[in-house]
């Protein structure tokens, strides 16, 4: 089986079309979403109603800091994000944001583990940044695999036999073998807001017949969503990061 692990859609159409175009074009035939599906992109609406189509269909969806907000939550935000979420409630619907709100905060599948952020501790949508900020998530559950995004920056650590802890390098759209012999986490980057220098969008491929991971990269109309943002009247700033990945 081959899933499609995407995350940080951020109410990006364009980028999430083009993803679950590529996506089916490589077999994948389950769709996972880790969540944000919402905030600071043009089209909520339409991304919260595709991901409610996806889950319908049997894919794994948890829910985001983003998606919490969305839903009622306080969460803490950036004056840049809450002015983008102010929009975002205005364009929900309430069955849309309560939608946002039943996700759950994880899911499990097999030996593998989904979730927002960081898995010792969901509900804090703690970042995920480096090998010492993946070790919390390796004691906190038994599962061989584990994946996450809230980062917009992808990153994979392994961990061994002994209990240490190492960031692992790799390159888009070659194929990783996850060795059996050590447990895994990925954080998958973001579909809809890179924040890694790369204006493309950012997702996970998993093979789980020859148990290997490939971190995709897909282009998308950037400059098209730009526009958007700029006609709906957010900040510059969203849009000048879109088209520089960053």
């Amino acid at each position: 089986m081959r899933f499609a692990i995407l995350t940080d859609i951020h109410a990006n159409r364009e980028a999430f079309a083009a993803v679950l175009e590529d996506a089916a074009a490589r077999g994948a035939g389950r769709i996972v979403v880790l969540g944000d599906v919402v905030g600071y992109g043009p089209d909520p609406g339409w991304c919260c109603d595709k991901v409610a189509e996806l889950q319908a269909r049997g894919a794994i969806c948890v829910r985001g800091n983003h998606d919490n907000a969305a839903a009622g939550a306080p969460e803490p935000m950036s004056p840049l994000a809450k002015r983008a979420m102010d929009w975002t409630k205005e364009r929900l619907s309430a069955d849309q944001r309560a939608f946002l709100g039943r996700l759950p905060l994880v899911a499990e599948e097999g030996d593998t583990l989904f979730v927002h952020a960081s898995a010792s501790n969901p509900e804090a949508f703690s970042y995920v940044t480096s090998d010492t900020r993946a070790a919390p998530s390796f004691r906190a559950t038994g599962a061989r695999l584990i994946f996450c995004g809230h980062t917009h920056v992808p990153l994979l650590a392994s961990r061994d036999p002994g209990g240490v802890v190492r960031q692992q390098e790799f390159k888009a759209n070659l194929p990783i073998p996850l060795l059996r012999s050590r447990r895994w986490l990925a954080v998958v980057g973001s579909v809809g807001q890179p924040r890694d220098g790369v204006a493309q969008a950012g997702w996970a491929l998993l093979d789980t017949d020859t148990n290997e991971l490939t971190f995709r990269r897909t282009p998308y109309d950037v400059a098209g969503t730009a526009r958007k943002i700029r006609a709906e009247g957010l900040p510059e700033e969203l849009a000048a990061r879109l088209l520089t990945g960053s």
